[in-house]
């Protein structure tokens, strides 16, 4: 059996780790892989955007399941172009992929639908903008991308100026490149974020374990939103009964909505979801696993992901599995180079103590790293991204979990060394006993 993981993240290496256990005598392979998954996969030399080389690549090696992690390969249609040759591919085609790749596609079908979300508008021409948007009142907007932007498309403004000149900047100055050459004007919605995966095979919707990320730089989710700073999981607020609703008033209208389109989506969708007073609404929609929340989701998983995989990457249905969770919490946090999400150093030496790299390659750890921006450099770990390593920390409560992610992100050294202390704040404001 051999497995292509598509991407060098830490939503990829937490992917190959766990595809790993869950299929131990398979060979695995990933697009140049960073530090941490160097150790997993044999390094195949191709860029994740390089759709045309891997295609080729994969026919070749007869590779038996690829996984696509990144959004950019499979809006490019990747995945298309593997169902094409008759190779296995997990991840949606260019087409489904378009509830990511284009915020105003997806908020169309969305409101086509009667999914809750936002009331929005969309602009390409920033006096427009402008004018939509001190309509609104000064109150809080969120402008937005619509395009992809790497986690940075979005800015929750405190006003209508903050908001008119963040359009101006995407429309005008170009700050997110082609991402922004359309943006989508959202209504502000108040209430408190969970973030909902679901395997799909076009028509079902299987809801993984629902998590909570940390998008803000600072202490008490203050800053310039980031890709995220950490994650927990189990989130208390994610009942069952919540879930249930999510799946049967957002997921399953999408999947039915895609296609519709012609576009059915198979493989993972991911709900951002705003919890507010009149219910779930959605966020926003990506068409692939969540980083950070990947990293505290998949440890916690006891069924065979790889399984599931295989099974939508086959055409085969979903309908009745069923997912087994582990009773313990999880909680990861982001190690990030000082800057981001601004401009940032690379290059910085890290240093893991022993006692860290032994925990991690345990066949049941209590702390797990996973490399996001870092590379093998003469034999010396070194950064090579904003987003430099997340540490995630398993206990029987989200408290334990807690003290040991945090035990284990300040025992890591590279200078400049960034990192939030505070991550799953709410949970514990929630329950003052779960406190670490």
């Amino acid at each position: 059996m051999k497995i292509l993981v598509v991407g060098n993240g830490g939503r990829e290496h937490a992917l190959l780790w766990k595809l790993a256990r869950d299929a131990p005598d398979a060979d695995f392979f990933a697009t140049r892989p960073n530090g941490g998954m160097a150790g997993i996969a044999t390094a195949v030399d191709l860029d994740p955007a390089d759709v045309d080389g891997l295609v080729a690549w994969a026919a070749e090696q007869n590779v038996d399941l690829t996984v696509v992690g990144p959004e950019a390969p499979l809006a490019a249609g990747i995945a298309d172009r593997f169902a094409e040759r008759g190779l296995a591919v997990f991840g949606p085609c260019a087409g489904a992929a378009r509830i990511e790749s284009s915020k105003a596609f997806a908020k169309k079908l969305m409101v086509d639908a009667g999914v809750p979300t936002a009331d929005y508008a969309v602009f390409r021409d920033a006096g427009a903008a402008a004018e939509h948007i001190r309509a609104g009142g000064d109150g809080p907007v969120v402008v937005k991308a619509s395009g992809l932007a790497a986690g940075k498309g979005a800015i929750v403004c405190d006003g209508a100026e903050e908001a008119v000149e963040a359009a101006r900047a995407m429309l005008e100055e170009g700050t997110l490149g082609a991402a922004g050459s359309e943006v989508v004007v959202e209504e502000f919605m108040r209430g408190e974020e969970l973030s909902l995966f679901a395997l799909c095979d076009g028509e079902t919707a299987l809801p993984l374990l629902p998590s909570q990320d940390h998008k803000r730089i600072g202490e008490g989710d203050t800053g310039p939103n980031t890709g995220g700073m950490g994650a927990y999981a189990p989130v208390s607020l994610a009942t069952a009964e919540l879930t249930d609703q999510v799946v049967e008033s957002i997921l399953h209208p999408t999947l039915h909505a895609l296609a519709a389109e012609g576009s059915p989506f198979r493989g993972l969708l991911y709900a951002g979801l705003m919890l507010t007073d009149d219910g779930p609404k959605v966020v926003e929609f990506n068409c692939r696993f969540g980083d950070p929340e990947s990293q505290v989701v998949l440890p916690l998983m006891e069924s065979s992901l790889f399984e599931l995989m295989r099974a939508v990457a086959s055409g085969e249905s979903l309908r009745g599995a069923s997912v087994r969770w582990s009773p313990n919490a999880a909680v990861t946090t982001v190690l990030a180079a000082e800057g981001y999400p601004g401009p940032y150093a690379k290059g910085m030496e890290l240093v893991v103590p022993d006692e860290l790299r032994a925990t991690s390659a345990a066949a049941h750890p209590k702390i797990l790293l996973f490399h996001a921006g870092t590379r093998v450099d003469a034999g010396a770990l070194k950064t090579s991204g904003g987003r430099v390593m997340a540490v995630t920390g398993i206990g029987s409560t989200l408290g334990e979990a807690s003290a040991r992610s945090l035990r284990g992100a300040a025992a890591i050294e590279f200078s400049g060394k960034v990192y939030r202390s505070d991550i799953g704040w709410r949970e514990f404001a929630r329950d003052e006993w779960s406190r670490p």
